[in-house]
């Protein structure tokens, strides 16, 4: 069903898990703060804990992560993140007092972290610099391919009901249903079948919604209702009300190059790790040697057995303000 938008482990185990980004902060902050000797403003000290500097480019770091943030909030934002990474070296210099970074529990899980983060920078940069940005044509057909998102878009008001039933119940309370045109007939209605549910109210505008159902909505009238039929149930969305809210093709750009460009990242991640697995003599061994068919070596497979490197391309889209939301994100302010 759609939706809307939106092995046990030892104590001491879970608490070596908890210190690692501590202790991985602390190796990538030192190694952050050698380079940056030499970048004059970007790495003045902002902050002394017991001896060690913290440094306004360790801060800016963190702040280029956080995503959404407004230049007036920069600020503060930079103040609270001094604040986390006084705390965090308090923590870090007690853990090597400790000597936990020579603990081999926790050095094999700072290997594991030190390869997964070469590995994602290898894709994301591999995928930002070969993919390449969409051009005018491109985004002026993804415009004129999409009018339920731009040219004739919408602002919803809706009601969802999700009910759980079999498929003989959802088809018989479908058509009961479809009788039914405002939220107190429905829930009448979905009362009278002895069917539980849960149900809420949103407002939102195309672009905030399933890009798989915007098309179908577009053609639903207010007082009707779009169905999603599941093995275990049904979402019904009722429209409450709706009204026009076009966005240009000026106004929409920048959102579908953002939205184009992450996808192509996307596709870029995808057709690289299928490439290397291509070329790589890959031996499976033990327990592995009889590979389920679906690991074969294809872009679908690669991706599906490294979600962490193949989720780079999204976090490469991220690193410059695009990500699989940048749609939605970068249309949410218009009127």
């Amino acid at each position: 069903m759609q939706h809307r938008l939106h092995a046990p482990v030892q104590p001491r185990a879970i608490r070596m898990m908890a210190l690692l980004p501590v202790v991985l902060a602390a190796v990538l902050a030192a190694g952050c703060g050698d380079k940056g000797s030499s970048e004059g403003k970007a790495t003045q000290a902002a902050a002394r804990v017991n001896g060690a500097e913290i440094t306004v480019h360790q801060i800016n770091q963190v702040l280029e992560r956080q995503q959404g943030l407004r230049p007036e909030q920069a600020d503060a934002a930079g103040r609270n993140i001094l604040e986390g990474l006084i705390d965090q070296q308090l923590a870090v210099a007690k853990a090597e007092e400790q000597k936990l970074d020579r603990d081999p529990q926790i050095m094999q899980l700072l290997e594991a972290t030190r390869r997964n983060i070469l590995a994602r920078a290898y894709i994301e940069r591999s995928a930002a610099a070969g993919a390449g940005t969409p051009g005018g044509d491109e985004i002026r057909k993804y415009f004129d391919e999409k009018p339920a998102l731009f040219s004739q878009r919408k602002l919803y008001a809706l009601q969802e009901f999700t009910v759980p039933a079999t498929p003989e119940q959802t088809k018989a309370t479908i058509e009961a249903l479809k009788k039914a045109r405002t939220p107190a007939e429905y829930a009448e209605a979905l009362k009278a079948s002895g069917l539980k549910f849960t149900t809420q109210q949103v407002t939102q505008a195309a672009e905030g919604l399933p890009l798989a159902i915007v098309d179908q909505l577009a053609k639903v009238n207010d007082g009707e209702s779009l169905f999603i039929t599941a093995k275990d149930g049904f979402k019904a969305i009722l429209v409450i009300a709706s009204r026009p809210q076009p966005v240009s093709f000026d106004q929409a750009k920048p959102a579908i190059e953002q939205f184009l460009t992450a996808e192509r990242r996307r596709q870029f991640a995808q057709k690289e790790l299928k490439a290397m697995r291509d070329a790589a003599k890959i031996e499976y061994l033990g327990k592995f040697a009889e590979k389920p068919a679906s690991a074969a070596s294809g872009a679908e497979g690669g991706v599906a057995s490294t979600p962490s490197v193949a989720a780079s391309s999204a976090d490469a889209a991220a690193s410059t303000g695009v990500d699989a939301d940048a749609l939605s994100k970068g249309l949410s302010g218009l009127k």
